[in-house]
């Protein structure tokens, strides 16, 4: 694939941590301004996909809206997708804070032939860690249409390639990358991630 964006979803509601998850901060940084450093060492341009657009200007990425608002992440993939000028783009969410270029360029590593790779860990598909072709947005846009909403439902419709973590080879784990962050006591945990390294 020629010309791969970087997308970052932030447009949760992050009802469980009861603020914004993009701009909780690690360190010296706000999540989000840490993936865009991050993802702009492999990947570009970078998109963040957010209603709020006013919230992430003058970081170093282009920001761009639902199309059709309300629809969750796979809204969230489309309008990624969909802005991406060359074949595709590595999507991330925003609070996955220690997923890695390295880890995107693995994945885009496995991609010929197929319109996206996704990552699996532990036997459960990782949707939102996935690098996908615009070949994919026909058959996202006829889900989001008839409001089928759920991401992997759409795979069997496209040629999906699954990687396993344990495929993997890379400096920091996949259990660290794929960190989650949905509550107070997993952003504690975050925090300690980030401080030890």
């Amino acid at each position: 694939m020629d010309g791969i964006s970087g997308v970052i979803l932030a447009g949760g509601r992050s009802s469980r941590m009861g603020q914004n998850k993009a701009l909780l901060e690690l360190g010296e940084k706000t999540i989000i301004e840490g993936q865009i450093l991050e993802l702009g060492k492999a990947f570009a341009p970078l998109i963040v996909v957010s209603n709020q657009p006013e919230l992430y200007s003058g970081l170093g990425a282009q920001v761009v809206q639902d199309q059709y608002p309300g629809y969750g992440p796979l809204a969230g993939i489309h309008a990624g997708l969909k802005s991406a000028p060359g074949d595709g783009a590595f999507i991330i969410p925003c609070d996955m804070p220690f997923i890695t270029a390295e880890l995107g360029l693995e994945l885009l590593a496995q991609f010929e032939g197929s319109d996206g790779v996704v990552l699996s860990n532990q036997g459960k598909l990782e949707p939102l860690c996935a690098v996908y072709h615009k070949r994919c947005l026909p058959v996202i846009e006829k889900f989001l249409q008839e409001k089928h909403l759920k991401i992997i439902d759409f795979y069997p419709f496209v040629n999906m390639r699954v990687l396993s973590v344990e495929e993997l080879s890379l400096p920091r784990s996949a259990a660290e990358q794929l960190l989650n962050i949905n509550t107070p006591a997993e952003l504690q945990q975050a925090r300690r991630i980030f401080d030890d390294c």
